[in-house]
């Protein structure tokens, strides 16, 4: 058997920035075990895989380690394959998933994700993070499925040494840390060890809870925001009612065959 595979940068002005997915286009599902497989032998921080079904297109995301319940880089690149690689018709694409119907949409050069808002609830530091840090954060609050660390400005952030052991003892996906941004509305940076991801390089959905955090922080509803992981990757922000929207560009770096 033969798959069609492609790689894209996501979140990324051009190659070797943001962060790299791989997308597969399926006729149909394979076994779970096979596609776990091929998500740790391609060992990036994520392999989407989609099939077009009566419904619709149903995607699914794998970690080298797990699936996953939202990613939002490897749906952006995902769209980006379907527009430039596969002919997809109009401006608008949506998934069916694991947390719900998503949406990606042609906006000028931008591909603009529509995502569900992660509720979000302040809670005390874990004391097994906070005694590892070389910086005191100042609040933390728990989404969905992962925790947020806020620090007083972006220095600590871009600093921060993680310990990725007590990271991945964390009751939760992965620990998102932020700040105020000099340059743009905020920063952040992604740790998920316990999947397989120590540092993820541009984490959209990670987003889900940054943008009603910094929305509601700062009164305004549009954002400009960057991880500022190795590679890093600018993201386009806005806040609407229970959704987000988060809008980056994707670059091609590859495409090619699986052979199973």
């Amino acid at each position: 058997m033969k798959l069609k595979i492609f790689q894209a940068d996501a979140f990324a002005e051009k190659l070797f920035e943001g962060n790299p997915a791989a997308v597969i286009p399926l006729a149909e599902w394979l076994p779970d075990e096979i596609l776990q497989n091929i998500a740790a032998e391609n060992n990036l921080s994520e392999t989407a895989f989609f099939v077009d079904e009566p419904e619709g297109l149903h995607i699914r995301w794998f970690t080298p380690a797990a699936e996953v319940n939202l990613c939002g880089h490897a749906t952006l690149a995902s769209a980006h394959v379907l527009f430039n690689h596969l002919n997809y018709p109009g401006k608008c694409i949506r998934f069916r998933s694991r947390s719900g119907l998503l949406k990606v949409e042609k906006e000028g050069s931008l591909l603009m994700l529509d995502f569900p808002v992660s509720p979000i609830l302040r809670v005390d530091i874990p004391q097994e993070i906070a005694k590892t840090l070389n910086a005191e954060p100042a609040e933390c609050w728990r989404g969905r499925d992962d925790l947020m660390l806020v620090f007083g400005h972006e220095t600590p952030v871009r600093n921060l040494i993680p310990d990725f052991n007590a990271i991945s003892k964390l009751d939760c996906r992965g620990l998102i840390v932020t700040a105020p941004g000099a340059e743009v509305d905020f920063v952040s940076r992604f740790f998920a060890p316990g999947v397989g991801i120590n540092e993820d390089p541009v984490t959209g959905s990670a987003h889900t809870i940054l943008i009603p955090y910094w929305a509601n922080r700062l009164g305004k509803t549009s954002l400009s925001a960057r991880q500022v992981s190795k590679r890093g990757g600018n993201l386009t922000c806005r806040l609407a009612g229970e959704r987000v929207i988060i809008g980056g560009k994707a670059v091609t770096f590859f495409e090619g065959e699986i052979t199973l």
